[in-house]
């Protein structure tokens, strides 16, 4: 399951005119038989809202006082978010004549007195904010809302925002959305709502809430997968055959946990530079995953936590201890056991992290470094050890032919680096089943990769997205390195009479600004500038700002040449 929280607001979403149809009751019983957990989040007091709503049971969680207090009903234990409303705001209210209603943490009023509410705030110096919900208007502490209130949730459940989908309908419910991997805005929602929602229902109120828990249940709202490119994963990027040059490069993405993996190439191809900068992805959008690591070449990746060393076992206790924290990612360092032990405690350790999976839909990502080690050929998994639809998974080797065919039927996207990549994905296809794809090209550098969605008949040559630190260090290469007598630029001038060689782009700018006129605008009539950013340099935001010169008729050499030193100066000066 990919969603395996479903949370909801109360009024004007779950519930109309304060009351809940009995067959959203009915249907939100079925999501929690399917494993899945219910949360409610909502503006109203605790006692207010146990009044109107006996079912409340129903719930796992639920998050009143909008985002101040969690209530936990099989307990009846209650928690206090925030620090409660300060008196000395109580009684200027009070003084102003305002009508209002405490909570634990909430102070609520309602139209038109948010005006008397900001004064006293403002009189007073205090750290409060306004939030409206329709007609009424609530006092919290500032950063307190219903998304921190969800998270707070989630955490006493262990469970992560990518797992979960958030209903709601007023202002209110603007950071609860987008604080849940799929946001949805019921047929009723205020218009600002409904624009910024991932998912519209058709139906209005409780109704709309039945409609998406029914999708839930049929099919995990993979229909919905291709509106959600907030958290979606970029592999490369690419031109399609008859684009133009000026026209900016289209993103090739997968949806971040629906999709199988497969990175595969030689050494020194750019293999490990993909996979740096998916998994460089997946932390900045918070994703857990549990990479198994035999050689110990992601031992330092920032932001995970590494089991094992070149001296000492992974403790399995300990992975399994860490990964229930839906925030922390996990390397398994393999290096301490001799390589034919190696596959056996990967044997062992996988229906750990597969449990993992089937309580909380984590980790996200179940990454596998020499895959063709760890999962051979002879490898085949008991029935019941793999689920019949293993998603989420990364397989990464040099030799795809040799891993178990069983495992690569789940890949769906594999990306190939190297020049002998179409032999390796036509290798790939047929050992798990594939017809073999097209490809017209093939990656003639490092940064390059074919890149093949199996269910299309060719595979598409891309610029693979690279991690930040690769992309440091190839600009600080590209500003102060030592490129190939091919890769320099060179002033030659109108009759060829200089040779004058640019290696880097500091030294571009030095020889630019002591060549001739003749010689400058010679290549700038040329768009030769512009065609070594976007060739060699491969920086296309260069490119178009030096086009943009080259195209300015009206420019001198000295203007035309401080703005391409300018443009050059402000992306590649903080590499040097």
């Amino acid at each position: 399951m990919r969603y395996i929280a479903l949370a909801t607001d109360y009024d004007g979403t779950l519930a109309h005119h304060g009351t809940v149809e009995e067959r959203s009751v009915q249907v939100l019983e079925r999501v929690k038989a399917s494993g899945r957990k219910l949360l409610l989040v909502t503006g109203r007091h605790l006692p207010d809202l146990k009044n109107v709503f006996p079912r409340i049971g129903l719930f796992d969680y639920v998050v009143v006082e909008n985002g101040a207090l969690l209530y936990c009903p099989a307990t009846r234990e209650t928690t206090l978010l925030c620090e409660p409303p300060p008196p000395a705001f109580l009684a200027e209210l009070q003084r102003r004549k305002v009508p209002f209603e405490t909570g634990r943490a909430i102070v609520s009023t309602w139209t038109p007195h948010q005006n008397e509410v900001l004064e006293a705030i403002r009189e007073l110096a205090l750290d409060l904010q306004v939030v409206f919900n329709k007609g009424a208007v609530m006092v919290l502490p500032s950063g307190v809302n219903k998304a921190t209130g969800l998270h707070a949730a989630l955490e006493e459940l262990d469970l992560s925002f990518h797992n979960t989908v958030a209903l709601g309908d007023a202002e209110n419910d603007h950071a609860f959305l987008s604080a849940a991997e799929c946001g949805v805005a019921v047929a009723n929602a205020v218009p600002a709502l409904l624009d910024r929602a991932d998912v519209h229902t058709e139906n209005r109120n409780g109704a709309g809430v039945t409609e998406i828990a029914e999708q839930l249940l049929r099919d995990d709202l993979a229909q919905y997968d291709d509106r959600l490119r907030r958290h979606s994963i970029t592999l490369g990027t690419y031109r399609g055959p008859a684009a133009d040059e000026d026209e900016p490069e289209k993103e090739l993405r997968i949806h971040a946990q629906r999709n199988g993996i497969l990175i595969a190439g030689p050494s020194a191809s750019g293999k490990s530079t993909t996979v740096a900068g998916i998994l460089e992805q997946l932390a900045e959008q918070k994703y857990q995953f549990c990479l198994i690591d035999p050689e110990g070449d992601y031992e330092y990746f920032a932001g995970a936590l590494s089991f094992g060393t070149a001296k000492e076992k992974p403790d399995p206790e300990a992975i399994n201890k860490a990964l229930a924290s839906p925030d922390r990612s996990v390397i398994v360092n393999l290096m301490a056991l001799p390589v034919a032990e190696r596959p056996e405690y990967f044997a062992a350790l996988l229906p750990r992290i597969l449990e993992w999976r089937t309580r909380t839909a984590r980790p996200h990502w179940l990454v596998i470094d020499e895959a063709h080690h760890l999962l051979p050929i002879s490898w085949t998994p008991a029935a019941t050890t793999i689920p019949p639809a293993l998603k989420g998974i990364m397989l990464i080797t040099v030799h795809p032919e040799h891993v178990s065919p069983p495992i690569l039927k789940f890949i769906d996207a594999a990306v190939v680096t190297g020049n002998s990549a179409p032999e390796t994905l036509a290798a790939f296809a047929k050992a798990a089943g594939f017809r073999v794809p097209q490809t017209s090209e093939k990656p003639a550098e490092t940064g390059q990769a074919l890149v093949w969605f199996t269910n299309s008949p060719s595979a598409t040559l891309v610029n693979v997205h690279a991690s930040k630190a690769e992309r440091r260090r190839h600009r600080r290469n590209y500003a102060e390195g030592e490129l190939s007598p091919d890769q320099s630029f060179y002033f030659r001038g109108p009759d060829l009479k200089l040779n004058l060689r640019a290696q880097n782009l500091m030294t571009f700018l030095q020889i630019a600004d002591g060549v001739d006129d003749e010689t400058w605008l010679y290549h700038l009539g040329h768009s030769d500038y512009s065609h070594w950013f976007e060739a060699v340099i491969k920086d296309s935001d260069l490119a178009r700002a030096a086009k943009a010169v080259e195209h300015n008729g009206k420019l001198s050499a000295a203007e035309s040449r401080a703005k391409i030193k300018n443009a050059i100066e402000s992306r590649y000066t903080a590499a040097v």
